[in-house]
């Protein structure tokens, strides 16, 4: 009874980390362009990775598959 997830489902982790670091790039860039601190901008990218990695992750659990696996229902039948 092993369901074997499917290559979406695989790859769906790497697909968040990869636009979380796309937005810290991104702010990173910006920051280097705007204010020529290398230092200044790595923290920048750093915050901007790490708060856009918790939000899409937090929105990757709420828009998750709300079906229930036979057998596990709670209300008793």
């Amino acid at each position: 009874m092993s369901a074997k997830p499917s290559r979406r489902d695989r790859f769906r982790p790497a697909e968040l980390v990869g636009l979380a670091l796309a937005v810290g790039l991104f702010a990173g860039l910006v920051v280097l362009f705007t204010a020529r601190d290398l230092g200044l901008a790595a923290i920048f990218l750093g915050i901007a990775f790490i708060a856009s990695l918790l939000i899409l992750a937090m929105l990757a659990l709420v828009t998750g598959d709300t079906t229930t696996p036979p057998g596990d229902r709670r209300d008793g039948h």
